[in-house]
This record gives C-alpha cells, sequence and structure tokens, in this order.
C-alpha cells in the first residue's frame, strides 16, 4: 500500500463466475486494491484476488450459499478524499450521485465494459474477463487515484 495506506492504483473486476483468468490477475498485479462488482460464484476467486491486494466485493444475483453471508449489496469506498460506490447491478441504484460526494460508480451484471463520465462522476463497468457478452472482449479495469486527491482516472484493460 502507498504512503499513509491510501490506495492509488484500484483494480476493478465484476462478473468472475467462479473462475480468474490468469490474465486478468496479471492485469491487477501491483495494484493497491480489488473492487469486485458481483457474481464471484466461488469463494476461491476472492482468495485469489487476496493474493495480489486487499479485497472489497458485493455480492452479485449469482452469487449464492453461506460463504457470501458478508457480502453486501452495496459498499461505499473511501480511498484517500475519493469517495466510491459499489453494486451488482445499475438498475438497483437508489440514490442521487451527483447530490453526494461520490466520484465513482462501479457496477458489473451486463458483462460488457462500459466507461462513462457524467457531471463529474465516472461510471465504470468494468465488463467480465471470463464470460463476455456480444461482440465484447474480456475485459478488467483500473482506476488511478491522483496523489493530491484530484479527480480519478479510470482505464478499461482488454484482454
Amino acid at each position: 500500500m502507498p504512503e499513509n495506506n491510501i490506495p492509488r492504483r484500484i483494480g476493478v473486476i465484476s462478473d468472475t463466475h467462479g473462475y480468474l483468468e490468469p490474465a486478468a490477475a496479471r492485469i491487477l498485479a501491483g495494484v493497491d486494491l480489488i473492487l469486485h462488482a458481483g457474481d464471484i460464484d466461488s469463494p476461491a476467486v476472492l482468495r485469489q484476488l487476496e493474493q495480489i491486494a486487499p479485497v472489497v466485493a458485493v455480492r452479485g444475483n449469482m452469487d449464492q450459499g453461506a460463504w457470501t453471508r458478508n457480502l453486501k449489496q452495496t459498499e461505499l469506498i473511501t480511498a484517500g478524499k475519493t469517495w466510491i460506490y459499489m453494486l451488482h447491478e445499475y438498475g438497483r441504484l437508489d440514490l442521487d450521485l451527483h447530490s453526494t460526494d461520490i466520484k465513482v460508480l462501479i457496477h458489473g451484471h451486463t458483462h460488457r465494459a462500459a466507461l462513462e463520465t457524467h457531471q463529474g462522476v465516472i461510471y465504470l463497468n468494468p465488463g467480465s474477463p471470463t464470460l463476455p457478452r456480444g461482440a465484447h472482449n474480456p475485459s478488467v479495469a483500473v482506476i488511478t487515484l491522483a496523489a493530491d486527491g484530484g479527480n480519478p482516472r479510470a482505464e478499461i484493460f482488454r484482454i
């Protein structure tokens, strides 16, 4: 973890469905924190990710069983001065992001990578590294935080 234990590079992954693609793990190598936006399907995936960096995950619609009891539907992560909100399905968002200090919204579910910015908020879906849909490539994402607390940057990495 960088100085002051504030992550500077955050890996973002979703919809792994029980398998951590080795190419995804290579892209995430060196990040300070990993956020998993649900549909993990197996605690083994979380254990593999924890070998790379600390992990925060939310429950997806496919995450079932006793191992998911500690997974929340949503997470609010603070990284320095940056607030990140994460949930699995964007359609279940139940707050007005623009009336908060949230700078990044992470979601999954569609298996399609997407990156847009609206009114200063980054909307990021990292896609799926294992089961992309349509003509989309397998993918993960990385968020880079500015050391001075400025605007974060996000990038999607195609596998």
